[in-house]
């Protein structure tokens, strides 16, 4: 197949890394390479776009470090579009941060009921044991691909009237402020190694038992804490990096 590939053009202003950078991340946008593609080796993208193996490099690293490529030492490099990567961030819901790294975003309500808390919401949420709150359970998924499960507790003394209308809820933090005035100001998050559970492994379209990331966090307004949520993140498609320094 013919790749149409945008060649770095010198008169232009923007760096030429940043020219190489962004008609890399064209051809996954646009399907031409597709999740699982093995990129041509430095010396052959070099002649496609124009640039040096140097400014290539420069390219290839920061389209890595946006999770959309993975290296394989020895083997090459790859697509990974249907992957998320966490690192330092603002407080930010899942649906901005898939569309912040240029992911079509999907959601699908599981389940959104009114349950008494159980000790462990009840501590997270700072209110009384056995008070009313609304459990939403809804699978997240980018381009098209299961990424995780994520179940969402919240006072519904907080939201009242949510379960009722069976509000479509794409992104939890913008329907929060829109109807009820709650703006996120801080969260804490644990992260832990897990596994998938068998009814999870459905949904997540993987064996029963996988290794996944067991996210928990706790997102406070002015008011105090308003969310408890637990995800269930597949671990082939969801990654954490760091970068440290001096």
């Amino acid at each position: 197949m013919t790749i149409n590939i945008r060649r770095a053009d010198r008169s232009r202003p923007e760096p030429l890394w940043h020219q190489a950078e962004q008609a890399l991340r064209a051809l996954i946008a646009d399907g031409s390479w597709p999740d699982g593609t093995q990129l041509p080796n430095e010396g052959k993208l070099s002649e496609m776009l124009g640039v040096s193996r140097i400014t290539i490099r420069h390219a290839l690293r920061n389209v890595e470090e946006a999770g959309l490529l993975r290296r394989e030492h020895g083997r090459g490099t790859f697509v990974r579009t249907s992957t998320v990567t966490a690192g330092v961030r603002g407080l930010t819901s899942f649906t901005q941060e898939m569309q912040d790294r240029g992911f079509v975003v999907g959601s699908r309500v599981l389940d959104m009921v009114e349950v008494p808390a159980s000790p462990e919401v009840a501590s997270a949420l700072e209110i009384a044991e056995g008070e009313a709150v609304v459990m939403l359970r809804r699978l997240r998924a980018g381009n098209n691909q299961p990424i995780g499960i994520q179940t969402a507790f919240m006072p519904v003394a907080r939201v009242p009237g949510l379960v009722e209308t069976r509000e479509a809820v794409p992104s939890l933090y913008e329907m929060l402020k829109a109807r009820f005035g709650i703006t996120p100001k801080v969260a804490r998050e644990i992260y832990r190694v897990g596994s998938v559970s068998a009814e999870d492994a459905v949904l997540l379209e993987v064996e029963a038992g996988s290794p996944a990331f067991v996210v928990q966090r706790i997102t406070s307004d002015a008011r105090g804490p308003f969310e408890y949520t637990v995800s269930t993140m597949r671990g082939d498609r969801y990654e954490i990096r760091s970068r440290l320094q001096l």
